[in-house]
This record gives C-alpha cells, sequence and structure tokens, in this order.
C-alpha cells in the first residue's frame, strides 16, 4: 500500500518546483498529479493495433519468478539502496513524470514543435533556403514544424505510443508480474499504485516509443531527447514503482515497436511534400477549373508554397479515393455576387472589429512560434484524458484517434487548397494582424483540423461533445475575425474536417476497445 503521507509530501514539493520551472516555458502546461486510473483496460492486449499486426507481434521474454534470486535482488536494492538516498532532483522527476508518460511525451512533441514552427528567413539572393535534415541545427533549422508537419509527428508519435501500449498490456497479463510494493510490503512507493502488472514497464515503453519517433522527427533535439528518455525510464524506479528489469523489457518493446511505426513513416509521401515542381501544373489545373484569380504569395521575396504536395500523402482512415469524393465542392469565383458579400464582411470586420473578435482571433491563431492548431487540440486531448483518469492504454488510443484524424485533416484540407488554389482577403487589399499563411485560402486549415478533432473528441468524450463543437466552431470563426479566411472557407472547412473526423471514430468503434 502507498504510504500516502510520503506521496502528499513529495506531490506539494514538486508541486512548488513545477511552478518555478513554468514560468520559463514558452507554452504554459498545467501541473498534472498522478492518480490510479478509473479502469485498467485489461483486455486492452486485445485491441487492434494501427501498424502492428497483432499485439504479439513483437517478442517480450517471460520475466523471473518473483521468488527467483535476481528478483529478489532488485527489490532489496530498490528498498535498501535507491529509495532511501533520493535526492530533490530525483523526486522533481517522479512527479514529472507521474502525470503519466503518454501525457509527457505529448507535451513534450508539442513545445519541440512551438521550438520549430519558423519559417525560413530569406538570404541576400532574395530566396528561401530549405530547412536540412542531415544538418538540423544550421540556418534555417530543420524541420519548419508548420500545422502539416506537426500533425504528422504527432500522428506518428501517438501510434506508436498506441501500438507499444496494446503489446505491453498483452504481454502484462500474461505474465502478471506484480507491482514491487505489491511483491514486498515493505517497499513504500512514491506514487500510487494499482494492481496494473508491472513487465514490462509501460513507461518505458512509452518513452522509448516516443523516443525513437521524435529524434526522427527532431533530429537536431537528440542530446535534449536522450536526456528526457535517461529521466523517464530512471523515475519510475525512483518513485518505487518498477524494478530494472520491468524498465529494460519496456525499453526493448518500445524501441522495436517505434522502429516499425517509423518505417511507414519513411514511405507515406513525405519526402517529396515540398515538392515545387508541381505549382505550375497546379495552378493551371486550377484555372482550368474556373478559378479565375488564383492565389499569390503575399510575401516579399516572394515565397514558395508551403507543402504543394501534402495532399498526396499517405491518409491513416481512409484511402486515395475517398479523399477525392469528400474533397469540398467549387468554391466561390472573385466578382461573384457570393464572393463580393463575404468581401464586404470582411470590411466591415477590418473597419469595427469587436474586442471579443480580437480575443478569439488571437487566441486560436497559432502561429508561427505556437504549436499549431494540431498542437492545440492534441493539448486538449491530453488534458480531457488526465481529467477522466484514463489508463495509459485508453489516453493513447485517444490521442492516437485524434491525431490520426488531425494528420488526415491536414492531407485532405492541403488537396483541397492546391486543387483550387484560391486567393487570400489579402490579394485585395485587407490586412491581418494574426500572421499571415503562406498557402491557398481555400479550405481553412484551421476550420478543418478543429472539426476533425471536435468530432473524434466529443465521440470519446460525448459529455463533452457540446464544448468541443463550440470550441471548433470558435476556431474556425477566428479566421473570419483575423481577416485570414472567407466564410465559406470556413464553413466548408468544418464540413469537411467532421466527415474526417467520423472515420477515425469508425476505425475506433471497430478496434475491440468497447465490450
Amino acid at each position: 500500500m502507498i504510504n500516502i503521507l510520503k506521496y502528499l509530501i513529495i506531490t506539494l514539493t514538486l508541486g512548488i518546483g513545477g511552478l518555478l520551472l513554468s514560468c520559463d516555458k514558452t507554452v504554459t502546461e498545467p501541473i498534472k498529479e498522478a492518480y490510479i486510473p478509473t479502469k485498467l483496460d485489461e483486455n486492452a492486449g486485445n485491441w487492434k493495433p494501427f501498424i502492428l499486426t497483432s499485439s504479439s507481434e513483437v517478442a517480450v521474454a517471460a520475466p523471473k519468478a518473483s521468488s527467483d534470486a535476481s528478483y529478489l535482488k532488485e527489490l532489496d536494492s530498490l528498498k535498501n539502496k535507491i529509495l532511501p538516498v533520493l535526492t530533490p532532483t530525483n523526486k522533481d522527476a517522479i512527479a514529472y513524470w507521474g502525470a503519466g508518460a503518454v501525457y509527457r511525451w505529448n507535451e513534450i512533441a508539442r513545445e519541440l514543435a512551438a521550438r520549430y514552427n519558423v519559417p525560413p528567413a530569406s538570404n541576400a539572393e532574395g530566396k528561401y533556403p530549405v530547412p536540412d535534415a542531415s544538418n538540423p541545427l544550421a540556418d534555417p533549422r530543420f524541420p519548419f514544424a508548420n500545422p502539416p508537419y506537426t500533425a504528422r509527428a504527432l500522428a506518428y508519435l501517438s501510434v506508436a505510443q498506441y501500438d507499444a501500449l496494446v503489446s505491453t498490456w498483452n504481454y502484462k497479463f500474461k505474465y502478471n508480474r506484480k507491482a514491487p510494493s505489491k511483491n514486498d510490503a515493505t517497499i513504500s512507493a512514491f506514487l500510487p499504485v494499482s494492481d496494473l502488472p508491472s513487465y514490462p514497464s509501460e513507461d518505458a515503453v512509452v518513452a522509448a516509443a516516443s523516443y525513437t519517433i521524435l529524434v526522427a522527427m527532431f533530429p537536431g533535439e537528440v542530446p535534449y531527447l536522450n536526456a528526457k528518455l535517461a529521466e523517464a525510464k530512471n523515475a519510475r524506479v525512483w518513485a518505487g514503482i518498477n524494478v530494472p528489469s520491468d524498465i529494460s523489457a519496456g525499453d526493448a518493446l518500445g524501441k522495436a515497436v517505434g522502429a516499425k511505426v517509423m518505417a511507414k513513416a519513411k514511405v507515406d509521401g513525405m519526402s517529396a511534400a515540398n515538392n515545387q515542381t508541381l505549382v505550375d501544373g497546379q495552378i493551371e489545373a486550377a484555372k482550368g477549373r474556373g478559378i479565375k484569380d488564383v492565389w499569390v504569395s503575399q510575401e516579399a521575396p516572394v515565397r514558395p508554397p508551403t507543402l504543394p504536395n501534402y495532399g498526396a500523402v499517405t491518409t491513416w482512415n481512409f484511402d486515395k479515393k475517398m479523399l477525392e469524393s469528400i474533397r469540398p465542392k467549387m468554391p466561390y469565383v472573385v466578382g461573384s455576387a457570393e464572393w463580393q458579400k463575404e468581401y464586404e464582411e470582411l470590411e466591415k470586420i477590418n473597419k469595427s472589429q469587436t474586442r471579443e473578435q480580437a480575443r478569439i482571433a488571437n487566441y486560436w491563431a497559432d502561429g508561427a512560434g505556437s504549436y499549431t492548431p494540431p498542437g492545440h487540440w492534441s493539448r486538449e486531448a491530453a488534458n480531457l484524458c488526465h481529467d477522466y483518469k484514463f489508463s495509459e492504454v485508453a489516453t493513447a488510443r485517444a490521442m492516437a484517434l485524434v491525431s490520426t484524424a488531425l494528420m488526415d485533416a491536414g492531407i485532405a484540407c492541403w488537396d483541397t487548397k492546391y486543387y483550387y488554389y484560391t486567393p487570400r482577403p489579402q490579394q485585395f487589399g485587407l490586412k491581418t494582424s494574426v500572421g499571415l499563411p503562406n498557402f491557398p485560402s481555400y479550405t481553412s486549415g484551421h476550420s478543418t483540423f478543429s472539426a476533425a478533432a471536435a468530432t473524434v473528441l466529443g465521440s470519446i468524450f460525448p459529455s463533452k461533445a457540446t464544448e468541443m463543437n463550440y470550441k471548433a466552431k470558435e476556431a474556425s470563426d477566428s479566421r473570419v475575425y483575423g481577416l485570414i479566411h472567407f466564410r465559406k472557407d470556413c464553413e466548408l472547412g468544418l464540413v469537411h474536417g467532421t466527415k474526417i473526423g467520423e472515420f477515425a471514430i469508425a476505425r475506433g468503434k471497430a478496434d475491440g476497445s468497447n465490450p
């Protein structure tokens, strides 16, 4: 049984440390405490993974018996050599990681996205150098973590976490090794201890899988991620939750699953997403569809469009044929009565924007230096999972469904943008104070991302559906209030995103998680 007094003391101590540390963060995150999950999800080893063929595809050897001398030695070391000499730094790590491995690694990913969400600047020749993955810390740094890039990074991260945890749950309940404090009642853990078997360690699995994805997505952050990986694994031993053999088994499993997920990432078409040779053909095709005035970059010097071929990247929850069938209909034509009406709405906002409209526009801007709209919704999902006290595997499932919907939304939205190649309001004299995206207007990325995520979250958390839909609508309206989009960009983006979210919901209903 956990020593409640010890847990309260460490929580209070580390809460103070967390408050001090939070002052240095670009994006303020809530302080989250450890909890015993409402459900252990004992059957999660039977849930359907995204990439793995089954939860037993990666083999994990059986642990030593609880009576084995080597295991008893691990317990003795934990009790007499590790727990009695913990430092304040150790205790800070225990409390930080106690919020949940999936929660923290998604937080880390979002912070990295914000750090790298910086568009390359032009050089003396008036050109924009392309970030180089082989030299990630050179100027401009790799990656430019724009919304599509961030959505993709979060999707692969969450899928790796989920598949690895489905496999972990299979082996946990197959081998059923109890937590150290349940095998030796004299061991007093620093965090709540549930009845979940401890082998392999779910935190080590998530850490290793997450590390594998993030070092590929952010190759300039290897030293930082190395430190986080080591701390995440050590914290579980320092907390008395795992012994080293739990950690090593989890580490090996997480690395193996992460490698399988990255193998898919390498062939999903992202390497050709910035193919600028396609642009002229896209413009001519859009004109052939009736678009008289096409989008033109408003930057000086003119910046090449962002990821013109991202719409060809492989989706998660539907195929290419479906992508094309749900593509929004032909948009407004400049000069038409419909276009004129929407332009006049923007002119009115430009002349008399209310304080509330300005607040909404700025709150949802999620521009350069932020973790983008996909990160905004990732944070929403993570906080809901924590508030509802989901197990690690249930949290990973929710994050994977939301994140794959967000990536699919980005792909489908970018496909639409470059299919129609429509101009933004700025080409007709309107100014914006919330950052000007460097890609075509129709449809709104904010609207598509937000509706997809809100639809999935409303399914997972039915009592929050109305709130999520309200937030998606506000995010969509923010682009009108910020003079970034015409109204139709946003309205049809919401419709598009809702359809995309429904595909993720269908996947979730078929994964075996609902009895």
